[in-house]
């Protein structure tokens, strides 16, 4: 069984754009990058329109291709009924990449330019292909990869989300690999650097935050023409096995002790044994002890104190475990804004705290490609005081933020 066992997100607006008109969502095991077009009203719009489609999660999970290219369609259905309905947006649209981690396979969803990877044993490989006029002519062989590097449109796309009323999604499963990377990208990485150049990125920091944060940088370094949005994942295999069989007993167990109080107690199975006992030796004799009178009862009270104990346990096992699954609960339906190391004005899920040990209680939701450092002071101090928020508020006023309409 795959699960996700590290993934980093970031977004920047780059060095050449005045808004960030990308949007992404990762939240495992579910991980969405959208690049839109039509200028800040229109391809951020259509961008967000998109993400938020993936919000609720896939509605089944058992046929991941069908229900990722469900959503999809339903995103530009959306998309092209608002860009026919408001004269601001007409014509805008977006790209979308989609991933989902499941049971024993990672599936796709695909349309545009924004790029998915995987990186295994060292080795990074495309796992989609570009809708571009460039990829076109390079898949017909009119053109070669050099050539296609400088070509005055290698910006034009050939399908996107919004412009038509329908749309092919391109869907694929590929199986995956205990320490598998799969990386989620717009444009914007992929143009100002080389796949050799990512991949050495990649191999180079041992953290997906270390790794994502230089991919970024890099980027921007090499001119940062565009927004960038970066998605990294690494999955894990949770393998369940039989532990080696005693006479007595067998045990299911799991190698993971998470995974294991997830799924319940052990499975255990009892064996009966009819091997004949070798004759025990015989022990010394020893002076005998005068046995005092048993009280009258004694022998019921004992059995049914520790059964009490151990009800009395039980319930308050019970209630420490309703008690912190209502805490998860409650930490996964508040949001604060916040900046993230990068000084980005960042959306995070949960509550401004950490635990001994360094244990976060939140975690990173949306970054912004907006600075704290342009901000007005009263501004800065009134969005970024941690102040607990709905899901909804946070992301209005951050949208706001991007679009200018807040100063």
């Amino acid at each position: 069984m795959l699960r996700v066992a590290e993934q980093y997100a970031g977004t920047d607006t780059g060095r050449q754009r005045r808004a960030n008109e990308d949007s992404h969502l990762a939240r495992a095991p579910l991980f969405v990058v959208a690049d839109g077009m039509g200028g800040a009203q229109a391809g951020e719009v259509a961008s967000r329109i998109a993400v938020e489609s993936f919000q609720e999660g896939l509605q089944d999970a058992a046929e991941p291709e069908a229900a990722l290219a469900e959503l999809t369609r339903a995103a530009n259905s959306r998309i092209h009924e608002l860009s026919h309905s408001h004269a601001e947006q007409a014509g805008m649209g977006t790209t979308l990449t989609a991933v989902y981690v499941g049971e024993r396979e990672v599936s796709i969803a695909h349309v545009g330019d924004s790029r998915a990877y995987r990186l295994r044993d060292g080795e990074l490989v495309r796992l989609t292909e570009d809708h571009s006029l460039v990829d076109e002519l390079l898949r017909q062989g009119r053109l070669t990869p050099e050539e296609a590097l400088e070509h005055p449109q290698r910006s034009v796309i050939t399908r996107a989300l919004g412009p038509e009323s329908t749309v092919e999604v391109d869907t694929r499963s590929y199986s995956a690999r205990d320490g598998d990377v799969y990386l989620l990208c717009s444009d914007g990485l992929t143009t100002m650097l080389p796949e050799e150049r990512l991949a050495e990125l990649l191999r180079a920091h041992a953290t997906l935050h270390d790794a994502g944060e230089a991919l970024i940088a890099a980027a921007n370094e090499a001119g940062g023409r565009d927004n960038i949005t970066v998605l990294l994942l690494r999955v894990e295999q949770l393998d369940v096995s039989v532990a080696p069989a005693t006479e007595e007993a067998s045990v299911l167990v799991t190698s993971d002790p998470a995974t294991a109080a997830a799924r319940g107690p052990a499975t255990v199975t009892a064996t009966a044994t009819s091997t004949p006992e070798a004759p025990a030796a015989l022990a010394p004799v020893m002076p005998r002890q005068p046995r005092r009178p048993a009280r009258r009862g004694g022998g019921a009270k004992r059995p049914r104190r520790r059964l009490r104990r151990a009800g009395a346990a039980t319930v308050v096992l019970t209630v420490l475990a309703v008690i912190g699954a209502g805490a998860y609960v409650a930490l996964q339906s508040v949001y604060f804004i916040g900046t993230n190391d990068r000084g980005l004005v960042t959306v995070y899920r949960g509550v401004p705290y950490r635990l001994p040990g360094d244990l976060a209680l939140y975690s990173s939701d949306y970054v912004s490609g907006v600075g704290a450092s342009t901000l007005p002071a009263a501004r800065r101090h009134t969005l970024l005081d941690h102040s607990l928020r709905s899901e909804t508020n946070a992301a209005e006023l951050v949208r706001s933020l991007e679009l200018g309409q807040l100063e």
